[in-house]
């Protein structure tokens, strides 16, 4: 069974739907340590002016202490403006139609008193809007014991995972010869990001997954998994290094 997993962020980019696109399983992994300045709560669409951040605003007392999953948000408004905001930069996109009703239902058709509950919910549509049908489970229903690469690998051997797909910065603290000891086997993305039709001016890579929906609509899952490895690459001898081509 093949598993990777990832830390709550807000409306992801590409390279996240690759890997929950070439695993079994995805785990939401909200007992991660909530990092400022960082995706968590945060991501960039592309406006008229150029990329610019949406952020939604959070309790930030002794975070340094609190998981993700327990990080509150703030509610004082952010949700009106960053869907106004998306609809300023996206109305003219070919897309647009297909799926800003969707995004409005959860951005502002519900009110999370979590961030964890709120990317959640945003992860489930964008799958959805994808066609990927990956199951998640959460991190905090298991007792995933350990730091770092033994916490990743005590992941793997409760869900049962013979294949772990890392990020790429996995290789900068996995513990290769421990995972495939126990029987697991690491890989690690090197993700290829693809070009697509944009509007406003020269491509900009590393956007919200929004953008290239909202851009390409049904052929977003094909384009975001061009040039990278799919699901019929991984079964048979690869390298520790997935292949980018």
């Amino acid at each position: 069974m093949i598993l990777t997993a990832h830390q709550p962020v807000y409306l992801p980019w590409l390279g996240l739907f690759h890997k929950i696109a070439l695993a079994d399983l995805f785990c939401y992994f909200d007992i991660a340590q909530y990092q400022t300045k960082d995706y968590n709560n945060r991501n960039k669409i592309k406006t008229h002016n150029g990329e610019t951040w949406l952020s939604v605003p959070v309790e930030s007392k002794n975070h340094f202490d609190k998981s993700v999953g327990d990080i509150r948000i703030v509610q004082n408004g952010w949700q009106r403006k960053h869907f106004k905001s998306i609809q300023l930069s996206y109305q003219k996109a070919s897309y647009y139609r297909d799926y800003i009703d969707g995004l409005e239902a959860v951005l502002v058709g519900q009110l999370f008193e979590t961030l964890s509950a709120l990317n959640l919910q945003i992860l489930r549509f964008l799958m959805s809007c994808l066609a990927l049908k990956t199951p998640i489970v959460k991190a905090s229903d298991y007792a995933f014991q350990g730091t770092k690469s033994d916490l990743v690998l005590d992941m793997c051997l409760q869900l049962r995972a013979d294949t772990y797909i890392f990020g790429a910065q996995g290789r900068d603290y996995a513990d290769v010869d421990k995972f495939r000891a126990s029987g697991v086997e690491p890989r690690f993305q090197d993700y290829r990001h693809p070009v697509y039709r944009q509007l406003h001016g020269e491509f900009l890579p590393y956007m919200s997954v929004i953008d290239l929906l909202f851009n390409e609509g049904p052929r977003g899952k094909e384009i975001l998994l061009s040039g990278n490895d799919t699901r019929a690459d991984l079964p048979s001898g690869l390298p520790a290094v997935l292949r980018e081509s």
